[in-house]
């Protein structure tokens, strides 16, 4: 078959303006995809993708953006008070006001000075308190609500929503700093995303809704974000803006991104109703955890982990992603297995630091989704080929990605350290429910898969030909093992149209899933 493949766009950093260092990145999946399904949702984001899609919030989980917890509803000892009849009043106390101090926002909504580049730009340390009812709107005017360098800044308690950044950029933490905590606010209904990330960024207990491409970016100009911690929040209904339709290919939605992250925990988060990808970690990220979240209803795939290393994904409640995008290319005649878990040119690598040396995904319940989980390897993809959509990017094992050229290249080290591969992927211990019934599908929605295509390009190429395609399914330590069945499920192998049925997938030579148990009936 012919692979399709997205263009990608690169990290890129738009204009500097005012105090700005306006940067984003996009990317797209190296497997065969196309523009979700959805109707566009430009203009005013709307909360019509929000938690009615899904009914009420998982045991467990806080409904966040429906019920956040109140600020304080009295200026704490020593902190500025904000006045919301004031325009501007938050940005000029902070310029006024020295480091670490801690600001109260009254009740009310508070504006902005009516420029697109007003914005508040806090000193190291400041405190952001929002009192109960206390919004920051930027009025659909404002590209910004909060800027600049300064480290350990803090938000609570606080709405921020109606900003309008531009593609790839962020309405809070538009700068990137680092050490950045974000507890209990409410991003929403935003053009661009709602939120960057910087190094040891914690964004908890807060919602993220509604913005028109990603409830946070987690990309930092120089790929030096390191230990995130995402936990405990909502994040619903973004990508309102559809950029997929809008600039085809382009990878560039998600419910939260990641790029080039070196260490992340995620956990305990409803993540549900997004148009794309729920979450979507794309190039060098590394030592990432995803636990005790529940992903849900997600138009694409509910976790995308590719060209990245080193992951442990465990106790994850999954069910209802990608029917939208995948029913659309299965009616396209497009028989790629697109899995709800995508594991795209990832794997366990012990030469990259990290709590775990493999892929380990453990202890989730996957019910009802498009298929299960995919592991693909592109042959054409490697540091400095044409089809590595990750432009300018190496692998971490190779920081030049021009010493990956013949003559060098054909030979030890480089063959191997090129490439990103799909190595050392452990799958055990999962429990796999469909009803197709409930997915009114027949066929194509029942897939587990651990498939590459044939190398063909570019002629210097030493991955031509199946050798990818066996080092995937039978050479890299991609396991299968020890998990729980229930309905009609298929299983591809080596390259995406091979279908298997069950003895063959058990047998030789692919001997996958010893001591799984099956129930061939639909699952419920």
């Amino acid at each position: 078959m012919v692979i399709k493949r997205r263009r990608r766009a690169v990290p890129t950093a738009p204009l500097v303006l005012l105090l700005l260092v306006a940067t984003g990145c996009t990317s797209t999946s190296d497997a065969p995809a196309k523009p979700s399904r959805t109707s566009s949702a430009s203009g005013a984001p709307s909360d019509s993708r929000a938690p009615s899609a899904v009914g009420a919030p998982p045991s467990g989980l806080a409904r966040v953006c429906a019920e956040p917890p109140a600020g304080p509803a009295k200026a704490p000892a020593g902190a500025v008070t904000v006045d919301p009849s004031v325009v501007g009043d938050l940005a000029a106390k902070t310029e006024s006001s020295p480091p670490h101090t801690t600001f109260w926002l009254r009740p009310g909504t508070h504006r902005l000075e009516p420029d697109a580049y007003a914005q508040v730009v806090p000193k190291e340390g400041n405190r952001y308190l929002g009192a109960p009812g206390a919004v920051l709107d930027g009025r659909k005017t404002n590209q910004y609500a909060f800027g600049g360098t300064a480290r350990d800044v803090t938000i609570r308690h606080l709405t921020v929503e109606r900003f309008v950044a531009p593609n790839n950029e962020g309405v809070v933490n538009h700068d990137m700093a680092d050490g950045w905590v974000v507890e209990h606010a409410r991003i929403q209904y935003n053009s661009g995303a709602g939120l960057m990330a910087g190094a040891r960024q914690q964004v908890r207990a807060s919602c993220l809704r509604g913005n028109g491409q990603y409830g946070m970016n987690a990309y930092k100009t120089g790929d030096s974000i390191k230990g995130l911690v995402v936990e405990g929040n909502e994040v619903v209904g973004n990508n309102t803006d559809d950029w997929e339709r809008r600039q085809p290919g382009c990878g560039c939605t998600a419910g939260i991104k990641f790029w080039a992250v070196d260490g992340a925990d995620i956990r305990g988060n409803w993540v549900h109703d997004n148009r794309g990808a729920g979450l979507w970690a794309d190039t060098n990220n590394n030592d990432f955890r995803f636990e005790d979240n529940v992903l849900e209803a997600n138009d694409g795939a509910a976790l995308i982990y590719e060209t990245s290393y080193n992951a442990v994904i465990r106790n994850n409640t999954i069910r209802r992603n990608n029917v939208v995008e995948a029913r659309g290319y299965a009616k396209d005649g497009d028989d790629f297995p697109y899995g709800t878990v995508y594991v795209s040119e990832s794997g366990g690598e012990p030469r990259v630091p990290a709590r775990t040396d493999k892929i380990e995904i453990y202890g989730n319940v996957l019910e009802n989704n498009w298929s299960g989980i995919t592991l693909w390897e592109n042959a054409d993809r490697f540091c400095n080929s044409p089809s590595n959509t990750s432009t300018g990017y190496c692998t971490l094992l190779v920081k030049d990605a021009a010493r990956c050229a013949p003559p060098a290249i054909a030979a030890a080290p480089l063959r191997d350290d090129c490439r990103w591969k799909t190595q050392r992927v452990d799958i055990h211990g999962n429990r796999f429910v469909l009803d197709k019934s409930a997915l009114d599908c027949t066929v194509g929605c029942d897939r587990m898969a651990v498939v590459a295509n044939s190398g063909t390009s570019p002629d210097w190429s030493p991955y031509k030909g199946e050798g990818v395609s066996e080092a995937i399914t039978r050479g890299q330590q991609n396991r299968w093992r020890d998990n729980v069945y229930l309905g009609p499920w298929t299983f591809v192998a080596h390259a995406p149209g091979r279908t298997l049925g069950l003895d063959q997938w058990r047998g030789a030579p692919y001997r996958q899933d010893a001591g799984s148990t099956f129930r061939a009936q639909d699952g419920g």
